[in-house]
């Protein structure tokens, strides 16, 4: 990549802190570009630069930081202000304990469009959304055929809050390009359950799957089916959809192959890591005994309509139009597993 002609253009990544946001971060610095980042409590910046080191980066000058917040106007002119591209990364997380959906539906549809009014005055030429396949895959009859972009959640059926959020919030980005985005493009990236390496102790709720496991905290394993994606083949998919010609108007599912079940993660980890693996279990548990469960663990309650769903979904978009080739499910979660190892987090 031709780092010389990247350095004069600034990217804001928003959500910096955030497991695809850092590596997000250090894909773009190691391609040349300045990076500004958001953060929602300033004090965590030494935290981020230790990241980055952690992932083998020093970033210096070329990195400098903006306190801005999603539920807020206020420094979003200022985060925007000289930058050729957003990678707009930063959601909200789920809510456990939510009283109704609205406090998860509601901040994320309007941190969104927070950001792309921002981008569209500041003059940015393109937007890249952090999606989840969680405003694809949802509320559909059983089918055994991979989902592909041209899916949308059926918000009508029986979808989690979160991945409604998720799909409201897409869709609103979108309608906004239509009606009001006055020439500022927009890409968005529908990542699976993201692995990959842990750089410290902010990482995503999909990597606790493998830090439970190998903790023996789960005793079995659901019947939930998934696709796992390497966070580094995501970040690089993003700086791809940034740039890339054909990436403007289009959607991009990010995962590294077919869905598995969640038994095949656990035979994954048993069968490479040795004694490092010695409390994984390697079992299905019975549906029945989780609805059980559900009556009193809100958690296990969330994942009840995901029993024996197929999840399968392609990238075969990303691949033809973006040239984008992941690394395998199995290198992604033994990847998880080693850093989590590595860096002690384990026991936290």
């Amino acid at each position: 990549m031709n780092t010389h002609s990247n350095s004069e253009k600034l990217v804001l990544v928003t959500g910096g802190s955030g497991f695809i946001a850092v590596h997000c971060i250090l894909q773009l610095l190691e391609a040349g570009y300045q990076v500004r980042a958001t953060l929602r409590d300033p004090d965590r910046e030494a935290e981020v630069r230790d990241m980055l080191r952690e992932g083998g980066y020093e970033a210096g000058e070329r990195l400098h930081f903006i306190q801005a917040d999603l539920s807020s106007d206020a420094n979003w002119p200022e985060a925007v202000s000289g930058c050729t591209y957003v990678l707009h990364v930063a959601s909200p997380t789920p809510i456990r304990d939510y009283k109704h959906e609205d406090e998860m539906i509601i901040p994320a549809r309007e941190g969104v469009l927070r950001v792309l009014r921002a981008a569209r005055d500041a003059g940015v030429k393109r937007v890249v959304l952090t999606s989840a396949i969680g405003a694809i895959v949802y509320g559909h009859p059983k089918q055994t055929a991979p989902y592909d972009e041209t899916t949308w959640t059926n918000l009508t059926g029986k979808a989690p809050a979160y991945q409604k959020s998720k799909t409201l919030a897409e869709k609103a980005a979108w309608a906004f390009i239509e009606k009001e985005g006055k020439g500022l493009e927009l890409t968005a990236i529908n990542p699976v359950a993201v692995m990959g390496p842990v750089l410290g102790a902010d990482y995503s709720h999909s990597i606790h799957l493998v830090k439970n496991l190998l903790t023996g905290k789960m005793a079995g394993c659901p019947k939930i089916n998934s696709g796992f994606v390497d966070v580094r083949d995501v970040a690089d998919l993003h700086l791809r959809a940034m740039t890339h010609p054909a990436a403007k108007g289009e959607r991009f599912i990010a995962t590294a192959g077919e869905s598995i079940w969640l038994v095949g993660i656990a035979k994954i980890l048993k069968e490479h890591l040795g004694d490092a693996a010695h409390k994984v279990h390697v079992k299905e548990l019975p549906n029945t005994l989780l609805r059980i469960a559900a009556l009193k663990d809100p958690t296990i309650k969330g994942v009840i309509p995901l029993l024996g769903m197929i999840m399968n979904v392609t990238s075969a978009k990303a691949i033809r139009l973006l040239g984008w080739q992941p690394r395998s499910t199995e290198e992604a979660v033994l990847a998880t597993a080693e850093s989590l190892i590595r860096l002690h987090l384990l026991d936290q």
